[in-house]
């Protein structure tokens, strides 16, 4: 049942989320004396609408997005009537058309942020500068493991320590091969068992190699059967990186995190399109890349995950970075995106300044009609690859939990 909640409240989030956004194009829209058509939640079938003033306010039967449909967003807009003319978006001054389009982009920062300082007051936020390298906490001994899964008693130094290994240092790689953790490193040794090695370590700001002769131990496998595998004798030390802050402190601890999640949110869009083929892979049964992209569906199951074992700051932190997700997405500067009206503003712009210094008038807005086979094509792009994402999230979808 949980679980069940969880995937309804994170649908409620994305829902919301996408509501605001348009509702951030609807109101600067107005502020700016421009007419307000539509203001819908969702695609498809109207499931039901009212109006208000001149706007009607709807529903509709496909709840994955939304739209504000403003009179006159274009000059080719054929629906524009005589009386929404004076009020018509392409008439209005490139600043305010420029305004009302990141209208829906500044609603999503601002959400995505406003959610981290909650977390960051309530329970606190990840330090994005700490030092997460995998660092030695304990050197041990290496002992066997029974059927049952259990460590039986070792004594004396391990693998590592004998070869001078210290608490504290910092493992960088494995034979050359850099190390990211400890599970990594982990699951490197168990394969090599036996074997000498050359564990690379910080300390104290130098970088040295240490030849290690890794110990045979047993360890069950993926089958529950007892097999031999290699040990070094070292344990992770645990580094808490969560910080709890005051109002003020928070701040600029929210306004850190934001930028580092930022950041990785540009990184993810960059690479997006290099993770499709993996994506229809795991269609037919390839390992799903957890670091992947989730459609609503998937990411609405994660959420149910984290409700069902009461991780709510994750929950809420998944949040956030879709706000900041959908707002960074949608500056993509291609039509239909946000980001793509904006660029026709700036190119009107930048075209007409060219032409009055070669003393030619300007030519006004530009004819969006040349530019419906590019957004055609990107439409028909986003839902190619979403229903691929959509398919992927039902047949293999991403767990947390295993």
């Amino acid at each position: 049942m949980a679980n069940v909640l969880g995937i309804i409240f994170f649908a409620l989030g994305i829902g919301v989320t996408v509501a605001l956004h348009e509702a951030g194009h609807m109101l600067t829209a107005r502020a700016f004396g421009m007419r307000v058509r539509r203001y819908f939640i969702g695609f498809g079938p109207r499931v039901f609408s009212f109006r208000r003033g001149h706007t009607e306010y709807g529903l509709a039967a496909i709840p994955v997005g939304g739209y504000c449909d403003i009179a006159g967003m274009s000059a080719q807009d054929e629906f524009l009537t005589p009386e929404e003319e004076p009020y018509a978006m392409y008439k209005k001054p490139a600043w305010q058309r420029i305004v009302v389009m990141f209208g829906g982009v500044a609603v999503n920062l601002f959400l995505g942020f406003l959610i981290l300082f909650i977390i960051a007051v309530s329970s606190g936020l990840p330090n994005p500068h700490a030092d997460v390298r995998p660092r030695v906490g304990e050197v041990t001994c290496s002992a066997d493991q029974n059927q049952a899964g259990e460590l039986g008693s070792c004594t004396g130094q391990g693998p590592a320590g004998q070869a001078g290994v210290e608490p504290g240092d910092i493992v960088l790689a494995l034979d050359g091969q850099p190390i990211d953790s400890f599970t990594q490193l982990r699951d490197e040794v168990m394969m090599r068992p036996g074997q000498d090695v050359t564990l690379s370590v910080e300390r104290q700001g130098a970088e040295r190699d240490i030849p290690v002769h890794l110990d045979t131990v047993k360890r069950l496998d993926a089958q529950g059967n007892l097999v031999d595998a290699g040990s070094i004798g070292l344990s992770n030390q645990v580094i808490d990186i969560v910080e709890k802050h005051g109002f003020v402190s928070a701040f600029p601890a929210t306004w850190d995190y934001s930028v580092y999640v930022v950041d990785a949110t540009v990184k993810g869009i960059a690479q997006f399109p290099s993770k499709i083929p993996g994506i229809v892979a795991s269609i037919f049964g390839q390992e799903r890349d957890i670091n992947g992209p989730m459609s609503v569906v998937g990411a609405s199951r994660v959420g149910g995950e984290l409700v069902e074992r009461n991780l709510w700051t994750a929950f809420f932190m998944m949040l956030a970075t879709l706000n900041f997700f959908l707002a960074l997405f949608n500056l993509i500067p291609l039509p239909p995106f946000d980001g793509g009206h904006i660029a026709v503003v700036i190119y009107e712009k930048i075209r007409d300044f060219i032409r009055r210094l070669v003393k030619k008038p300007a030519l006004g807005p530009a004819n969006y009609t040349r530019l419906m086979p590019v957004t055609y094509a990107m439409a028909a792009l986003l839902m190619t690859v979403g229903v691929i994402i959509i398919i992927a999230d039902v047949v293999n979808p991403i767990r947390l939990f295993g």
